[in-house]
This record gives C-alpha cells, sequence and structure tokens, in this order.
C-alpha cells in the first residue's frame, strides 16, 4: 500500500499564530483566558488547558486585569467593547486575514455602503465579521444573492460592498461575483477567499483522485475539515475522517492500494504525525513477506483469505465463525451488510454457511477478523467488471449527490454517474432521483483507484430506442395508447406512447373551444389518447385525446330545439358578431344585430369573452350543424294583445 500525506495539511498562518500567542501567554505565568475555543481541535484546546490557559465563554466571565484571548475566527466590535468595560487585556489572536475583512465592512458602512457577507451564516468568523457593522446582509450561495437581489429590485442600484468568508471556496464566491458584475450597478467587491485554504482544498482533490481511500484529520465541528472531506469523497475516493490516531481500526486499510492523508486548518501537527505514523506501522505489518509468516506456526490463515465457517454465535455487536482452524473468527456486525438498514436476524442464523474476507489475524489472541461485506465488494467489483465488458445494464440506488452528478450504489460498489449521463433534463434537480433504484450502463472502470463511472442516459436510450421500434411495428390508426405529456406548444401537445411522441392537436384535446393546451393538460400528465394517423417514413402520428363516442350535436338536438333559451358562454368575438357555447362541442353565433335591441358599433360594446349571457336558439341548420341565437328576442318585450270586445245583451 502507498501512503502519501498531502504538503499543506494542518494548521494554516492564522491558526498557528492563535497558537503561539496563547502558548507564549502561558509560558509568561499570567491569568490568562480564551474567549471560546481558540481554534476547533479538542485536543489542542486540551493541551492549551494543561498549560494554564482556560476557557470562558462570555466578556462578563472576564476578571479585572485577566488576559483574554480572541480566538483566530475574530470577534465584533461590541465583544472588544465589553472586555474594556470588564477592565480585561485583550490578546488578539485574530487571523489578520479576517482582521482585513472587518476593516473593510466597518469602513465600507462609514461610507454609506451595503456590507454583504458571502458565507454560512453560523460560522464563528461570520458572526463575528457582522459584528462590525450595524446591518450587515450575510448570504450563503449565489442563489440567496439572486433572492435577495428579486426581493427589492432597487438594491441593484444601491451601493453595495461583497467580501468572503475566508473558508469559503471559488464554486461559491465567484458564482456570486459574476451576478453582482452582471446585475449591480454599484458593487465593491473585495477578494478575502484565503489563499491557504484555497491551496489546501485543491492538493486535498489532486491526492483525492489518485488514491483510494482519503483519510481526513480533522475536529468535526470544523467546516474547514468537513468541506475537505467534501471535496475529496466528490473525487470518487473513500473518504474516513478521524480526530486521531484512535479512530483508526486494525487492518482498516489492508485492502487499499493507496491511501492519502490530509488535514484541516486547526488540526496540530503532532496529531497528523501520530496518525501517519500508526497507518504506516500498519503497512510495515501488511507487507511482511509470505516467508515470514511460515514461520509463524500458530498461523494457518492470511489478510486477504476468502475462508468460509459456520456460524456459532449472534450478538448485537458480533457474529460468531468457526472456521474449522485454530483461530476463533468474528465478523462485526458492520461488516456483515453494505446496507444500514439491514437487520442481523434477517442476514444470518445460528448453524449458517457462510464465506467472508480475512480482514486481520492476530496470533496472539488466536483471533481473525472477518468480513462479508468486503467480500461481496470483492465479488461485486468483479460482477461490475464484466459488466463494462459486456455491456450490459446493471441495476443500483441512488444514494447521494455528489458535485458534478450522483453516486449510485451498485451491489455495494459506488458508481459515479456524471450530471449529463442522468437521463434528467438540464432543469431537473440530481435530487429528483435520490433514493430512487436506477438502472445504467457501466462505462469505466479503475479499480486501483476505486473509481467506477456509468451512464444512466444510456440505457434510457436504448430502452426508448427499442420500444419505439415496437410502438412503430404496432402502431394502426384507432388504436390506443397511455401516454405521458413530454411538452406543450401553442398549438397542440407532444405526448410519449411509449418511446416514440406523437401530437395532439389543441382541435383533439377537447370538444371545448380552448387558447392553449395548457387549459386542458400539463407536462407529466398521463393521458389515455387513439391514434388518428400514423406516417411511418416521416415519423409522425397525429393523436387524438377527445372521445368521439360522445357526440355533441346529438346531445345538443336532444336537449335544445328553435325558440328554447339556453345560458351560453361567449367564446369569441368577431366584426359581425359573437360566438358562444351552447354545450361543450357546439357553439352558435349570436349575429350583431341580435346582440342588443338598438344599434351598437361592435359585439365588444356590450359582450365580452367569457360572459355567461341567456340567449333564444332562433335557428338549427341540421344540415351544416349551425345554430343561430339571439339575445335581442329576450329583451324585446312581446307585443300587447288587443282586449277582447265585450257582447253586449240588448
Amino acid at each position: 500500500m502507498k501512503l502519501t500525506l498531502a504538503q499543506s495539511a494542518g494548521f494554516c498562518y492564522g491558526v498557528q499564530r492563535a497558537v503561539e500567542l496563547a502558548q507564549n501567554a502561558a509560558r509568561s505565568g499570567g491569568d490568562c483566558v480564551m474567549l471560546g475555543p481558540i481554534i476547533h481541535n479538542d485536543q489542542m484546546i486540551a493541551r492549551l488547558a494543561a498549560q494554564g490557559v482556560g476557557c470562558i465563554s462570555a466578556p462578563e466571565q472576564a476578571r479585572p486585569g485577566q488576559t483574554v484571548i480572541i480566538r483566530s475566527h475574530g470577534e465584533g466590535r461590541e465583544t472588544f467593547r465589553r472586555l474594556e468595560e470588564r477592565g480585561a487585556k485583550v490578546l488578539d489572536a485574530t487571523c489578520p486575514n479576517v482582521v482585513r475583512i472587518h476593516q473593510i465592512v466597518a469602513e465600507a458602512e462609514q461610507r454609506g455602503r451595503q456590507p454583504v457577507i458571502i458565507g454560512t451564516p453560523t460560522h464563528p468568523e461570520i458572526t463575528a465579521i457582522a459584528g462590525w457593522c450595524a446591518h450587515p446582509v450575510i448570504l450563503e450561495d449565489a442563489l440567496q444573492f439572486q433572492q435577495w437581489l428579486d426581493g427589492e429590485p432597487e438594491r441593484r442600484s444601491r451601493p453595495i460592498t461583497m467580501v468572503s468568508q475566508t473558508t469559503s471556496t471559488r464554486e461559491i464566491w465567484e458564482p456570486c461575483i459574476e451576478k453582482a458584475k452582471k446585475e449591480c450597478t454599484n458593487a465593491e467587491i473585495f477578494d478575502t477567499i484565503c489563499g491557504a485554504t484555497a491551496k489546501r482544498q485543491r492538493e486535498a482533490q489532486r491526492l483525492a483522485a489518485q488514491c483510494e481511500v482519503m483519510v481526513v484529520i480533522g475536529d468535526p465541528k470544523s467546516s474547514n475539515t468537513r468541506r475537505l472531506a467534501e471535496l475529496c469523497e466528490a473525487q470518487g475516493a473513500e473518504v474516513l475522517r478521524i480526530e486521531t490516531a484512535d479512530d483508526l481500526r486494525p487492518g482498516r486499510f489492508s485492502s487499499a492500494a493507496s491511501v492519502g492523508i490530509t488535514a484541516g486548518a486547526s488540526t496540530p501537527a503532532w496529531i497528523i504525525k501520530e496518525v501517519y505514523d500508526k497507518m504506516s506501522d500498519e503497512i510495515m505489518e501488511i507487507e511482511e513477506s509470505f516467508a515470514e509468516l511460515l514461520e509463524k506456526s500458530i498461523k494457518t490463515l492470511n489478510t486477504g483469505d476468502k475462508v468460509t465457517g459456520v456460524v456459532t454465535g449472534i450478538t448485537p455487536t458480533e457474529i460468531y465463525v468457526d472456521l474449522g482452524t485454530k483461530h476463533a473468527g468474528y465478523i462485526p456486525v458492520s461488516e456483515l451488510s453494505d446496507d444500514p438498514s439491514a437487520k442481523v436476524e434477517d442476514l444470518v442464523k445460528v448453524g449458517d454457511e457462510i464465506e467472508t474476507y480475512v480482514m486481520r489475524v492476530n496470533d496472539q489472541e488466536g483471533v481473525v477478523t472477518l468480513s462479508k461485506k468486503r467480500l461481496d465488494t470483492v465479488k461485486s467489483w468483479e460482477e461490475i467488471e464484466a459488466a463494462r465488458e459486456s455491456k450490459e445494464p446493471v441495476e443500483g440506488f441512488v444514494t447521494e449527490e455528489n458535485k458534478g452528478g450522483i453516486v449510485v450504489s451498485v451491489k455495494g460498489v459506488r458508481v459515479f454517474v456524471p450530471a449529463s449521463q442522468s437521463g434528467l433534463g438540464r432543469d431537473v434537480p440530481m435530487t429528483e432521483l435520490l433514493k430512487k433504484k436506477v438502472r445504467l450502463r457501466i462505462t469505466e472502470v479503475n479499480r486501483a483507484r476505486h473509481r467506477v463511472v456509468g451512464s444512466i442516459r444510456a440505457v434510457q436510450y436504448e430502452e426508448r430506442a427499442a420500444a419505439a421500434e415496437k410502438v412503430w411495428a404496432e402502431i394502426e390508426d384507432g388504436k390506443r395508447y397511455t401516454g405521458v405529456v413530454k411538452s406543450l406548444t401553442s398549438y397542440g401537445a407532444f405526448v410519449d406512447i411509449g418511446g416514440v411522441d406523437g401530437m395532439v392537436h389543441i382541435s383533439e384535446l377537447s370538444w371545448s373551444r380552448i387558447k392553449h393546451p395548457s387549459e386542458v393538460v400539463s407536462v407529466g400528465d398521463t393521458v389515455e389518447v387513439y391514434v388518428i394517423a400514423a406516417d411511418k417514413e416521416k415519423k409522425k402520428i397525429s393523436l387524438g385525446m377527445k372521445d368521439h363516442s360522445e357526440d355533441p350535436w346529438a346531445k345538443f338536438t336532444s336537449t335544445y330545439g328553435i325558440g328554447d333559451v339556453a345560458n351560453v358562454k361567449v367564446v369569441k368575438l368577431m366584426t359581425f358578431g359573437a360566438f358562444a357555447e351552447i354545450v361543450p362541442g357546439v357553439d352558435g353565433l349570436i349575429h350583431i344585430s341580435q346582440i342588443a335591441d338598438h344599434r351598437i358599433e361592435k359585439p365588444g360594446d356590450v359582450l365580452s369573452e367569457g360572459q355567461m349571457v341567456d340567449a333564444k336558439i332562433i335557428d338549427i341548420d341540421m344540415e351544416n350543424k349551425k345554430v343561430s341565437l339571439s339575445i335581442r328576442a329576450l329583451l324585446e318585450a312581446p307585443a300587447e294583445e288587443e282586449p277582447a270586445e265585450e257582447s253586449v245583451e240588448e
């Protein structure tokens, strides 16, 4: 196994300076305390405590004359004022790069500008920067920056001064700069990302791209350390996060060909050395020659062997296995399955024969640590490589969204699928695939780097092509399909009927008169359609949706006759009159002369589209299926009847 340590791992200049200031204060023998941990590392804080450096959580806890050390992340202006009121002596260990940001935002606000801070709102560095201005705006990324601009459009013309958290990344900062330059007319931009942080991250990425496993050392509270781990994971490496050498499990790297080590900016050099030394010792043990192993009479198994045994006992933490040798074998529950939700009792039972992988042999204690998961992974790698050769699709579950794509677990092996090969549209977020089962093709396997790349899109393309071929072979006029609406245009809707898109013209969507297909269907809807016509040469299909078994004209004639009054909906205004829907699929014409009981210039003077009015049916053309309506007929009073002559008796 090759072990490589990143050159820039560990303390940055600002952290190193803060620690040295604290140690010098302790050696001076005075009464000194930290205002909160000066760095994110419990082991270093414990060492300082042993040297006599205490810790307080608020300025009010400081005693008069006591030296108070300001942490490397810095503090706001108010904190310094409160310490001064207490009569404390301030030893400012704030990173010089952070102090510069304090000065930038304070001066910007004095000049009437709006400070805009890009970073994590809860990070102590950000809260400290915000403490040097009265009305700061804190935004995490370009999306929040855009939302802030959209919240009040006039913000685009206001004078703003932008700074970044020193430990932020270019991927977050640069899109914010681009938006500011594009949309803001008075933006002042200060690039305050720490060069040391960026360098450490670049080195970690390069190392992760070359190694199977990356060990990231640092306190879990450190955002700097977390970011290093995320960047290494994005390169496809398996990442192990630890705080100290004690977190390393024996045999953890026995099967890895290459391991890299990096550490966050708050990790002391002595912790890094302990980790490196311990891993180096393990490498020496793993690389013992076979001849030396044979000399140990008790040794009958080797690390990396595949062995078969019988389950003899099950506990909440271990499974005991009889290997038929002088060694007692056991499988830690964590090494039983790659599925975190799997239950031990569902996987193995006492008496079961089980094939496992030897992780570590302890000859002195006569114990062998086994792994079922590791053996499954070895087998899975063989199957993955075979799938790449045969180009046969494989199945897996999407476990996470990664930078530039997603990760699919295929038989316990992490397969990276780039965003361009996810099969999703450009505007669809990768999160849509999380926890879903997908079919993909393996396109690249690099076992040495523990890297596998796949494509969901390739499988989708082939499956769609096969489905399309089947549709074209069987399609005929009148055939019905269940399809999915893929897109809408002003003239109709395109529906996927199983690998082939057909078009439903707007006139075939509904018996009612509509202005746009969105009034009837939406993208993603499942609809029932039938084939009106299919041109196999031009690969065009015309589809229909409205039910022709329900003839609107028949429904109209069975309901209404000449002289009847109907409540109709005005659907279109013309110069010569207005068309109104009597029943869905049947419109009648109200001629301009029949709209009012007086002369009008145009139908729009009296009627509007969508208006409901009562109209009298004055004519029905059965041959041409046309209907004439009249509103005026209902407005004219009926002629008064002449009174009957009274008979007079003579």
